[in-house]
């Protein structure tokens, strides 16, 4: 049976593309936890500094490939554009949802 994904996942990607900073992260649970370019990032106020800090510093565009689920996750592969070195990139988002919530994301 295949598992459409959550609803969270495309407002995360089309918030985060758009620039609209506060909307990203209210797509995260209060206690959510990051992982990207080896560091994590814990809650909603470490979370909102890493979309704002990552938004000003690179202005990304994350263009979605495909998202499939794998257990208890979904995993979107994206092709990431923006002003960072090596442009455009292919990358990885793993994500856990629960009620209505990114609770986790892990990007590689």
């Amino acid at each position: 049976m295949k598992i459409s994904p959550p609803q969270v996942l495309s407002d995360y990607f089309n918030s985060a593309n758009d620039g609209r900073i506060d909307d990203a992260a209210a797509c995260f649970a209060s206690d959510a936890l990051v992982h990207d370019e080896n560091h994590d990032h814990k809650g909603a106020e470490e979370i909102h500094a890493w979309i704002k800090d990552t938004t000003q510093k690179y202005h990304p565009k994350s263009e979605v490939s495909s998202i499939h689920s794998i257990e208890d996750a979904f995993v979107a592969t994206a092709t990431v554009s923006g002003t960072f070195p090596g442009s455009p990139v292919q990358l990885q988002y793993t994500f856990t949802v629960h009620n209505d919530k990114i609770t986790h994301l892990s990007i590689q």
